[in-house]
């Protein structure tokens, strides 16, 4: 079933028992969009292992295609892109659709709004409910023109292009990633310098990617936590090759499920081990989890790990505001953790979560309240009354609002509570971790849909 034909489709979690097994989550989401957008830049020929075949990856993969590059699927995971290089795209025969995928999107924006074509952007019923003005903002200013939006700022939305994309010097008003790229993405096809300065450090992924396919980028830190990043414009990008690690905002789901169902023990392969990414498992560790990090090594410019993960006993933890953009889709399920945890835990400045696929901490705390678990929103934090390990979980179906981490959050709270959770819809679970279900099943999980 899927939202094409408007059908939902309620998967339900239940207590069972103990989760043991090794596991290997897909690749990392961020990474594999990156890898087809450099693929389209790039001349030559790239090679992708590990890509995430995921809805929202394969509408990047579909966007790309329209803009000129020849996209050939080889095998599992294994992809071969032949670029046109930056300045050769060629403007798109229809409306580049991206389903639910804000990333693809957004990104998208930053690389066709930077060449003199016309690109339609949207997306599904979630996607246009999200704000593009903070990406239009910084491109406006790079010369491209916004010839039509829907109201807010939001997709569907039409851009052209310059002649010649202006260079700018431009402080994010957020702490996003995803506002980062898409600058330095349209950056690549103007003349001159392009710099971004973020009052607080995201995921670089955008900067590590520019550097593997041959751009020169220059990052300086700036003020207490804050960096500046400064990219050559109009280099010649060769085709090279991309091992995807995997990725830690999937992993973070069996994860915490280890964690929080009695007598659990994991392994979780090869996971990315950015600092930029793991807010998550430092906090978990401060909670009192047992994660021990075996084999660390080298995969695709990352440092990976395999994590083994036992039940823990977790206590409650503040978490700073400033961890915010190292683990910002990991909220939803580290609330899951905390419901299970002796104590308060209180998130601090979840701003950003209020503009994702949902407003997460509307969805967050709607679910917590189904499960029976204490909690409030003051302002921007998120703050969980911890049950000593026990969660009530049962009441009805937790709405997801098209949401893949909302679901994925409240199925893991399934297997740890005393009564079973249902999610009104897990077909949207297919955008980031299409194997979630069958996986979690091998490890010994309950899970029906």
């Amino acid at each position: 079933m899927s939202h094409a034909h408007g059908l939902a489709t309620p998967v339900t979690s239940r207590p069972g028992k103990a989760l043991k097994g090794r596991l290997r989550v897909p690749g990392d989401k961020s990474i594999s969009h990156r890898s087809m957008i450099f693929g389209l830049l790039s001349i030559g020929e790239t090679r992708v292992e590990g890509l995430l075949e995921g809805d929202d990856v394969l509408r990047t993969a579909e966007a790309c295609r329209a803009l000129g590059a020849t996209i050939t699927r080889e095998g599992p995971g294994s992809w071969r892109i032949v670029g046109v290089g930056i300045g050769g795209l060629t403007e798109p025969a229809g409306v580049l659709d991206f389903g639910n995928a804000g990333t693809g999107s957004r990104l998208m924006m930053g690389v066709a709004g930077s060449h003199p074509i016309t690109t339609t952007f949207d997306g599904d019923a979630s996607l246009r409910k999200r704000p593009m003005r903070r990406i239009l903002d910084p491109l406006v200013k790079m010369g491209v023109t916004v010839v039509s939006e829907a109201e807010g700022g939001r997709v569907p939305l039409t851009l052209r292009g310059p002649r010649e994309t202006i260079p700018i010097t431009y402080e994010t008003p957020a702490a996003s990633a995803q506002i980062k790229s898409a600058i330095l993405l349209a950056g690549l096809n103007s003349p001159g310098q392009t710099t971004v300065i973020e009052r607080e450090a995201t995921r670089d992924h955008t900067e590590r990617m520019l550097r593997h396919f041959g751009a020169k980028v220059d990052v300086k830190p700036h003020g207490e936590d804050g960096r500046a990043i400064t990219l050559q414009g109009q280099p010649e990008l060769r085709g090279s090759t991309v091992v995807v690690p995997t990725d830690p905002s999937s992993a973070a789901f069996p994860l915490v499920a280890a964690l929080i169902t009695p007598g659990s023990d994991i392994i979780l392969e090869g996971v990315m081990m950015n600092p930029l990414r793991t807010g998550l498992i430092t906090t978990l560790l401060e909670m009192g989890a047992d994660i021990e990090r075996l084999n660390e090594r080298e995969e695709g410019g990352e440092t990976v790990a395999d994590l083994r993960v036992r039940t823990s006993r977790l206590k409650g933890v503040t978490v700073p505001a400033a961890r915010a953009p190292a683990m910002i889709d990991e909220y939803p399920v580290l609330a899951v953790a905390a419901s299970f945890a002796e104590g308060t835990t209180r998130m601090q400045g979840l701003h950003e979560l209020r503009v994702k696929e949902s407003d997460r901490l509307a969805a967050v705390a709607a679910g917590l309240a189904e499960a029976g678990v204490q909690h409030e929103i003051v302002g921007d934090d998120l703050i969980v009354q911890g049950g000593n390990g026990k969660v009530r979980g049962g009441g009805k179906p937790v709405a997801t609002h098209l949401d893949h981490r909302i679901a994925m959050s409240f199925l893991v709270m399934g297997l740890a509570a005393q009564e079973p959770m249902t999610v009104d819809d897990g077909a949207m679970i297919a955008t980031s971790f299409p194997t979630f279900i069958p996986l979690m099943r091998e490890l010994g999980a309950t899970i029906q849909d």
